[in-house]
């Protein structure tokens, strides 16, 4: 989740545009993090060090990482750790807007350390990201107080969305903050009731529901048909049954879910509280609404 934030954060920085932003994402699956970026994120070695080595390379017949110790930065033991954490999703977006010519690896490096500084971060968070981290930045990113009445349970709503989202959907995506909302949306709603009050909806254009809904079944849809609208419902149902089973476990709260349904035009404006999480996958935009 900590790589979704960081996306944000390239663009809420103007250091990165949102649609090259989304051609990273889009491309991270493919992308591999060369050695430089994970010697500078681990503070071993400065940009100006991996360009120098980059140079040095150009002239010989040797792998990077051997000049690296030739030349005396690293040691073959900090080479094989290093080489353990290429899979971290925010070092291969890195990469992928490095490779694509849209940061330089002194601005990634910079960017990454004033997110680090930002937010409290230290690399083992970014590692082993716990809920209590991700809850707290979220609360954050979105203004949620856990202390007001009727958010008190949101945070944990949208940290666990996201998680969702990555475990049955995909990771290529950032969450933004509303700008607009339509007065109606079009998609899958669901009402929570007994501990919790709230009716819960996935709006998105159909293009958007197509692919999500795609991803979610692991099956190749064209149309927005009703087997469609079946697997949008199920994934609300799905997650807000985690959800209920997350408070059950955790405070007691025992939550009624009422039947799912997904309607062409939903009327907000009669809705109570609304609290909108968008998120931009490289597919397309979805809301995610709460009304409470």
């Amino acid at each position: 989740m900590l790589t979704q934030l960081f996306g944000n954060y390239l663009m809420k920085q103007h250091l990165v545009s949102p649609s090259h932003l989304i051609e990273a994402l889009r491309e991270s699956s493919s992308t591999r993090v060369k050695l430089g970026v994970l010697a500078i994120n681990a503070g071993l070695m400065t940009p100006a060090q991996v360009d120098e080595v980059h140079e040095l390379q150009k002239h010989m017949d040797k792998r990077i990482g051997d000049i690296m110790v030739d030349s005396g930065y690293l040691t073959s033991e900090q080479i094989a750790v290093l080489l353990k954490a290429q899979k971290s999703g925010h070092l291969i977006l890195g990469q992928s807007l490095i490779d694509n010519g849209h940061m330089t690896t002194a601005q990634f490096a910079e960017a990454i350390r004033q997110f680090k500084l930002d937010n409290s971060i230290n690399d083992i968070d970014f590692n082993d990201v716990k809920d209590e981290l991700t809850e707290k930045m979220l609360g954050r990113f979105y203004k949620l107080n856990s202390k007001v009445t009727g958010e008190e349970h949101l945070v944990e709503y949208v940290s666990l969305l996201f998680k969702n989202l990555i475990r049955f959907v995909g990771d290529d995506f950032v969450p933004n903050k509303v700008e607009k909302l339509d007065s109606t949306a079009s998609g899958a709603k669901q009402r929570i009731r007994n501990g919790l009050s709230a009716i819960t909806i996935i709006d998105a254009d159909e293009n958007t529901m197509v692919e999500f809904a795609s991803r979610f079944a692991n099956e190749s849809l064209t149309m927005n048909d009703e087997y469609t609208k079946a697997c949008i419902s199920e994934f609300l149902n799905l997650h807000n049954g985690l959800f209920a089973v997350k408070l059950s476990h955790s405070e007691g709260i025992e939550l009624e879910l009422e039947p799912q349904n997904y309607y062409e035009q939903m009327d907000l404006s009669e809705l109570g509280n609304l609290y909108v999480f968008p998120v931009s996958f490289t597919f397309g935009n979805i809301n995610f609404i709460v009304a409470m």
